[in-house]
């Protein structure tokens, strides 16, 4: 044998060699393929299983973005009830501010009147008084005037058919040693007396 044929031998070999490792790894490779293949094929069946799960979730999902947009649309109409609430307790606060300072004018216009009634009235009783020291004697009962204001309780009778006597039964004081008795009225008309 030439060199050249063990040259040529020893690239075949290095060939076979080398086609041997390829076929390994080759069957390395389709076993790996198989692996992976079979790995999918689970992988594609727990998607599958899990598919409806995913709707599922979906679905949760859209109802819980509807209850949200539902909810968010109660907080923006809650929100412009607050507002127009809060408004209207401005007005009242301000309306009730302006109430307690009319009461204050109020009040203080009271006590300043109630001064003046007590210092009228207090004018008024030394004019009283003044007016009862000048105040002329009573002519006393047997006068024309009062004659004319005594009126029967019986009858209504008035004036000259009312005479005035003494009442014995009722002494009102002594004169040294003469009873003073007290006067009674008696009706001309029906004699009713008091």
């Amino acid at each position: 044998m030439t060199t050249e044929n063990v040259s040529l031998k020893t690239e075949l070999e290095e060939a076979n060699s080398n086609i041997a490792l390829k076929d390994s790894k080759m069957s390395s490779s389709e076993e790996n393929i198989a692996n992976l293949t079979s790995e999918l094929e689970t992988a594609k069946q727990k998607v599958a299983d899990l598919e409806p799960e995913l709707n599922s979730a979906n679905a949760t999902i859209s109802a819980n973005q509807e209850e949200i947009s539902n909810l968010t649309s109660k907080v923006s109409t809650s929100q412009e009830e607050i507002t127009q609430l809060t408004s209207q307790l401005s007005e009242l606060n301000n309306t009730l501010l302006q109430r307690d300072t009319q009461i204050q004018e109020l009040s203080e216009a009271v006590s300043e009147k109630e001064h003046e009634i007590e210092t009228t009235s207090a004018h008024l009783t030394e004019v009283e008084s003044e007016l009862e020291e000048l105040k002329p004697p009573d002519i006393g009962a047997g006068g024309f005037a009062s004659e004319e204001r005594i009126t029967c309780p019986m009858c209504g009778a008035v004036g000259h058919d009312i005479k005035q006597i003494e009442d014995k039964s009722k002494v009102l004081s002594y004169v040294g040693h003469i009873p003073m008795y007290a006067k009674k009225q008696v009706c001309k008309k029906c004699g009713y007396e008091f």
